[in-house]
């Protein structure tokens, strides 16, 4: 009787022990498999990663995304992108929501290191909580990859926490973007992922010597680091779209090319990258933001007179034009036309006329490329020119298409051009 007793315990035992394994299990593979919540938080997270091209600065070139190892070149030193991926050493796989959210909105480290602006969280405070959060989210659902990237290597004497500490005290306004009621939804969520999420400002907007932001208005600057210039989004010379139509600014910046303009360079990356995956939503939002900040063009200016040239600048342009009829004529046109969306028309283009010229220069001596998106899948590029024809034929050239049908831009030089070489975006 003693042993039936004790087998019968035994074999309950064994029953709860089971029972609760199995339940120990169950919970395990709950706890692996994300709740319908939590899919629906890691999948809002990889569109807003996607909106903020967190992959771009985060993926050094021909490397695993987001292991960081990208080199950002500053007059402050030589910045490294860090491994953002979930792995425990090397990445953000110790940190927790409070972790991340310090980072993107006090710009802060997780052991409470101020970090360097060259990671844009003077942008990013603008972003929200429930955001941060759904990004964090998504990038601990990556596969962990551990890969240590090198320090920084930042000048003397800028590389003192005590120097960094006085510049955000100055420069750095901490705070989640605060809607303005007198405007639409529509233009608030545009305002919103320009001026925080898409952290615009970092190219579009002029720097002190001190690197800090000189306004919010995005009114053009040279991209610190490469031999870019991002134009004025408020300039009608420049790159203003306050009189296009919300379609062609949807077009654009979702296709990377319509009707009279084309993206190049590190605008074409950002197009491929980020932008043509928005929702048309968000889309039109920031379309409707950036024509509310575009200042309108003055029509009822005076018909511009023909221009009199010295001798020696009529000879340099002519010489110019024979390099443009043998090299761009065939795809641009005699008059500068080009073939609306396969290639852009040079006549009364901003970007080859507004000042500094380092656009298209570049884009002569490296080539032209659209980006390649869903609603442009085959784009048509231009070769580069570098190679076979010298600097003072592409600064003739450049020359002539600034000043010819109407255009009117300043001369370039053989030294503009050897200047404008430099690092690729």
């Amino acid at each position: 009787m003693r042993n039936a007793s004790a087998a019968g315990f035994t074999s309950k035992w064994r029953t709860i022990v089971v029972a609760g394994g199995l339940l120990f299990l169950a919970q395990a593979a709950s706890a692996q498999i994300p709740a319908d919540s939590d899919a629906e938080q890691v999948r809002r997270g990889e569109y807003l990663t996607r909106a903020g091209n967190c992959m771009g600065c985060h993926t050094m070139r021909g490397g695993e995304p987001y292991a960081g190892g990208r080199k950002l070149n500053t007059p402050f030193g030589e910045f490294i992108t860090s491994n953002i991926t979930p792995d425990n050493e090397t990445g953000i796989g110790r940190w927790s929501g409070e972790d991340f959210w310090q980072a993107l909105h006090h710009g802060k480290s997780k052991d409470g290191r101020y970090l360097y602006p060259a990671f844009p969280y003077t942008e990013y405070t603008k972003v929200t909580r429930p955001d941060a959060d759904a990004i964090f989210a998504y990038l601990r659902s990556l596969p962990p990859v551990a890969q240590t990237n090198p320090p920084h290597k930042i000048r003397p004497p800028y590389d003192n926490q005590t120097l960094l500490f006085l510049w955000r005290k100055w420069y750095f306004k901490e705070g989640v973007y605060q809607p303005d009621k007198s405007k639409s939804d529509e233009w608030n969520r545009g305002n919103y992922l320009v001026q925080g999420l898409g952290h615009c400002n970092a190219c579009h907007t002029p720097r002190n010597v001190w690197g800090a932001s000189q306004d919010d208005k995005l009114s053009g600057s040279k991209i610190v680091g490469t031999y870019w210039y991002a134009p004025s989004l408020i300039s009608p010379l420049e790159a203003g779209v306050g009189e296009w139509p919300i379609e062609d600014i949807v077009e654009l910046l979702s296709t990377g090319i319509n009707g009279h303009a084309v993206t190049s360079g590190p605008m074409a990356t950002i197009v491929r990258q980020s932008l043509q995956y928005l929702s048309d939503e968000d889309m039109r939002s920031i379309a409707v933001y950036l024509q509310s900040l575009g200042e309108k063009q003055d029509h009822a200016q005076a018909p511009r007179k023909a221009r009199k040239m010295p001798e020696q600048v009529r000879q340099y342009l002519a010489l110019g034009e024979a390099v443009y009829e043998k090299h761009c004529q065939d795809c641009h046109g005699k008059s500068g036309e080009g073939t609306p969306k396969i290639y852009p028309p040079l006549a009364g283009n901003r970007n080859v006329t507004m000042n500094p010229p380092l656009n298209t220069i570049r884009s002569v001596l490296y080539g032209g490329y659209p980006p390649a998106t869903a609603g442009n899948p085959r784009p048509y590029g231009m070769p580069p020119y570098q190679h076979f024809i010298r600097d003072i034929e592409i600064a003739q050239v450049v020359s002539y298409i600034r000043n010819a049908w109407g255009n009117a831009g300043s001369l370039v030089s053989p030294e503009d051009v050897d200047n404008s070489r430099g690092n690729e975006f």
